[in-house]
């Protein structure tokens, strides 16, 4: 029997019913039957009580009144033992929870191409929605990085499909191990933030598939527990009635046996047309999924009880799965932005930041030689753990920039200076007096994020002793970033202070690419740090003086000009989202990105050598293993991140260069070599043939391709052939 709190046993089954699931020894073989046996006991308004959310007033009371919301309910049935579901948000930790942990957003963890470290951070979410009464999760935001521009970027891993997959599992992974039911979001093809509501994201079924699908295929292969449905149209229908993407694919294509939720108010329209498409949980409460509606449409001959079967079959199925697996640990409220889970947000700060530049070993700077260090720019004291929407987190603290810095040398003599962003004089002035310089500059809300319009809003970033303070709203707040190039103020004091000082390191805060051109050959170092959760500050300043050695890899493209990459009209009704898109429409055109996708230096430099290919001839249902070895060339202890990427030079259709297939991130020590093994099923080489609709493998040569990056200078190369 679990051993849970008073909150959490209340939540789930009550303890008689989950005496009788441990008889009777519930699994997934046995499941079918108890969740059938239950559905023929319920009358039709129960059945409908479990195909909407009901908690809404109730968390929006007590985010008005406490600031420490309660999760949003739906469903559950004391006369039938069945478990309500409790959600919180998000991305980076429990969402608008006061206290809640703040980690790295999802596209610095991206950045960390760290699976182990994204397990363990879904685990810590976890723990602190069971600590404040929740059972599910909506953190696994994975849509695809069509353009960095999009606004909602930060919620993200990034622009690949494979890696977007591995992550994104690796967090379910972490999720579900604490009995929390994980959501993965927004299905599909949600990559625009101001037109999500209505705009058409209109693709081939081949783009479909093999672009903006094969993530959200990996995680239900792994077991996700949930899926939510975008709001936005796909191919002109709405993906919450849209029954070849609900039913048609996600169930009857990859076999997922679990339920669907809509995005939360107007990510549902009409009854009927969800219903029969596959939607199984209107959220956060019901506006057309309401017990009248349902027997209109039933009277009326449109639907049958059946319907409504179906969709509340698999959610009593998944309540009953989860519900039967034995807690392992005690979650008290003090799991709720504990030391333990803030040191972990520190490493994942630390594991993200991606060096782009480090002209003559600037970095790191080291602190015994140096008297004076100046730090400017618009961000370098600015508290911020990403964007206000959904995703956003009440942390306890957030240690800034410059309080970082000021933290790790309060036990030095050197002396810290600082200037207003504006104040070109005041920066010269400075940094013409300092050893060296660091420049924090990026976006904040203002610029990106969830789209929020006008009206009162409370600024959870910045918690007062009372709870937070209200701020007016402004009209556009957040959405899809208007350019990708820094705010002209920080241009102007990068240029300012790379006038009098050589020694100028820029750090970049944002949710995805930063172009750089203006000022690229100004600066001697460059590190993306992202929004890098409330102990970013802390994590910089060790990465900075060298404490930890940066390992970070870029998950998307940095292109050198916006033309480069898709169009991006934020407000288009109708979009055409086209096959290629970041490095793979990169390596097609041939063009040449400043910094490209799975880049990343270090302050050690690896050496990748001797490829070993198991097998050079394979069939179809062969798996292809390769071997190489990576050794650290120095003195400092470092991470390495091997790509594996497939070549693929004769297809008889038009398909990509290379696409990534596996990846590892691999530790080694001062003067450490290791061999590290990687594996391709052959079957991930297929593409989806729109004339059979069905995945197809060509038999021919393919290319193997090792680096560090996707235009890495030094791949190693060879070739194997599919009969």
């Amino acid at each position: 029997m679990k051993q849970n709190s008073l909150i959490v046993a209340c939540i789930f089954l009550s303890l008689n019913s989950l005496n009788i699931l441990a008889q009777n020894n519930i699994n997934t073989s046995r499941t079918d039957s108890a969740a059938q046996d239950i559905l023929g006991k319920m009358s039709l308004r129960e059945k409908v009580n479990e195909i909407h959310g009901s908690g809404i007033i109730a968390f929006g009371l007590s985010r008005v009144f406490t600031g420490r919301i309660t999760p949003v309910k739906a469903g559950g049935n004391k006369r039938l033992h069945i478990p309500t579901t409790a959600f919180f948000d998000g991305p980076r930790g429990m969402g608008l929870y006061k206290g809640a942990t703040a980690f790295p957003t999802t596209m610095a963890r991206g950045a960390s191409w760290d699976r182990d470290l994204e397990r363990r951070i879904g685990e810590a979410m976890a723990e602190e929605i069971r600590a404040a009464g929740g059972n599910y999760s909506g953190a696994v935001c994975m849509n695809l990085l069509r353009h960095p521009a999009w606004g909602r970027a930060q919620e993200t891993y990034g622009e690949d499909p494979h890696h977007l997959g591995e992550m994104a599992s690796a967090l379910v992974a972490g999720i579900q191990k604490h009995n929390v039911q994980a959501c993965a979001k927004h299905f599909a093809a949600n990559s625009m933030e101001n037109n999500r509501f209505g705009g058409s994201m209109n693709m081939s079924e081949r783009t479909l598939q093999e672009v903006y699908l094969p993530h959200f295929k990996k995680v239900v292969q792994n077991g996700v527990a949930s899926i939510m449905s975008a709001y936005n149209r796909l191919n002109g229908e709405y993906c919450g009635h849209n029954y070849h993407l609900l039913t048609e694919i996600l169930r009857n294509q990859w076999g997922f046996k679990s339920y669907v939720t809509s995005d939360w108010q107007d990510g549902l329209f009409d009854a009927e047309k969800g219903i029969k498409a596959g939607m199984n949980v209107e959220m956060p409460s019901k506006k057309v999924y309401t017990l009248s509606t349902v027997k209109k449409l039933i009277r009326g001959g449109k639907i049958t009880e059946k319907h409504i079967d179906d969709l509340v079959f698999p959610i009593i199925r998944t309540k009953l799965l989860f519900a039967a697996k034995a807690d392992t640990q005690h979650y008290d409220k003090r799991l709720i932005g504990s030391k333990a889970h803030t040191d972990l947000a520190r490493e994942a700060a630390e594991k993200s930041a991606v060096l782009l530049k480090n002209d003559y070993n600037l970095l790191p700077i080291p602190k015994k030689l140096i008297q004076r260090i100046a730090v400017i720019g618009s961000l370098a004291d600015y508290a911020q753990t990403g964007d206000r929407g959904s995703s956003g987190v009440m942390a306890p603290y957030i240690i800034t920039p410059l309080q970082g810095i000021k933290n790790y040398l309060k036990d030095t003599k050197v002396e810290v200076m600082i200037a207003e962003v504006n104040d070109t004089a005041a920066i010269k002035k400075i940094c013409s007096n300092a050893d060296v310089v660091i420049v924090v500059a990026g976006t904040t809300y203002l610029d990106e994020g969830e789209y929020i319009g006008m009206g009162k809003m409370r600024d959870i970033n910045n918690p007062d002793k009372k709870g937070f303070v209200v701020k007016s709203g402004v009209l556009g707040l957040g959405g899809d970033r208007k350019y990708l190039h820094l705010h002209q103020p920080d241009i102007e004091a990068i240029k300012a202070a790379s006038s009098v000082n050589e020694k100028v390191t820029v750090c970049l805060v944002a949710g995805s690419a930063v172009t750089v051109e203006e000022w690229h050959e100004k600066t001697a170092a460059i590190l993306q740090t992202f929004y890098n959760g409330m102990e970013g500050g802390n994590a910089l300043a060790k990465i900075i003086f060298g404490e930890v050695n940066p390992s970070g890899k870029l998950p998307f493209t940095v292109p050198k000009l916006e033309s480069d990459l898709p169009p991006f009209n934020s407000f288009d009704k109708e979009v055409d989202y086209g096959y290629y898109h970041g490095y793979s429409l990169f390596d097609k055109k041939k063009i040449e990105a400043r910094y490209p996708f799975g880049f990343g230096l270090s302050y050690t430099r690896f050496h990748i050598f001797d490829l070993k290919i198991g097998a050079k001839e394979l069939t179809e249902k062969d798996t292809i293993e390769v071997s190489i070895k990576v050794k650290n060339k120095t003195k400092t202890a470092g991470a390495e991140v091997v790509q594996f990427y497939i070549g693929i030079p004769n297809a008889s259709i038009d398909r990509p260069v290379k696409i990534l297939r596996a990846f590892e991130k691999i530790f080694l020590s001062a003067k450490e070599e290791k061999t590290i093994k990687l594996k391709v099923p052959v079957s991930d080489l297929a593409y989806y043939n729109t004339a059979t609709n069905k995945w197809e493998i060509e038999l021919m040569k393919y290319n193997i391709l090792i680096g560090n990056s996707s235009q890495s200078t030094e791949m190693l190369t060879d070739t194997i052939v599919i009969k």
